[in-house]
């Protein structure tokens, strides 16, 4: 059951008591932070705006990120993947898509709606998909990973906003299935704390087949508004991670009660 709350700068989206993203009523204040590490990414990996792009989204929620690229980059088609159609609805009905848009709604689940897609048909496959509070084990696998390496364009950027608890073993997993699966250049960007392991809490995937400038992603990333890391060693760190396959999947840790979050 989908629920709305309203705040100063927008509306909150809850799942079954799960906050699920913020749509905010300026399409480039982006509140969430993770929200705003995808869109940094998505800018400063890809040609820069206004110019237009192609991106495939692994769910929905309230559409924050397809409404940002919309923003800064009107008119880029834009695939969202998002199985739940009374949340899209309710989304749509509570905060309308702008006029023109090109964000197409495909009521289909991620690994389904990607092996439907063309190969080469994106620049960037932006993976934010959460159930019952974790990311879904089958979107994570070496072998969904290579499908979706196979819908980039050259030079295309995969992005997965992924959650984990202190010691990121969770995303190292992630992390060894994209190398894996031929997207051998990767980094996470995270805010400071969870980066360096004092609390649950999301972290953002960079992966690509071809090689992208991480001084200039950690140059991006320091002028966001909170206080953002970059972490470039993620071939050698999880090169002792065993990747995830459609045989064994890994859904992630579930997050703990608010209080618990920090740890010291």
């Amino acid at each position: 059951m989908a629920e709305f709350i309203r705040d100063e700068y927008g509306v909150s989206v809850l799942v079954d008591g799960h906050p699920q993203s913020h749509v905010p009523d300026d399409p480039a204040f982006l509140v969430l932070e993770y929200v705003a590490h995808l869109a940094a990414c998505l800018d400063l990996l890809l040609p820069p705006p206004p110019q237009r792009i192609a991106v495939t989204h692994v769910g929905g929620a309230g559409l924050t990120l397809p409404r940002y690229v919309e923003h800064v980059r009107p008119g880029s088609p834009q695939i969202v993947l998002e199985p739940d159609t009374a949340l899209t609805e309710a989304v749509r009905r509570e905060a309308p898509l702008p006029r023109g848009h090109r964000i197409r709604v495909r009521a289909t689940t991620g690994e389904a709606g990607i092996a439907d897609l063309k190969c080469g048909s994106a620049d960037a496959v932006v993976l934010d998909a959460f159930a019952g509070g974790s990311v879904p084990g089958g979107v994570t696998t070496t072998d969904f990973l290579a499908r979706a390496a196979g819908v980039l364009r050259a030079g295309g950027v995969f992005l997965a906003n992924l959650s984990d608890e202190p010691g990121l073993r969770y995303v190292a997993r992630v992390a060894a299935s994209a190398g894996r699966a031929g997207l051998p250049h990767r980094a996470l960007v995270a805010t400071h704390d969870v980066l360096k392991g004092r609390r649950h809490g999301n972290v953002v995937l960079v992966a690509s087949a071809s090689e992208f400038d991480v001084r200039e992603l950690e140059r991006a990333v320091r002028r966001l508004a909170f206080p953002t890391g970059v972490r470039t060693d993620v071939a050698t760190w999880a090169r002792g991670a065993r990747p995830l396959t459609d045989a064994d999947p890994m859904p992630s840790p579930a997050a703990p009660d608010p209080g618990r979050w920090r740890v010291r």
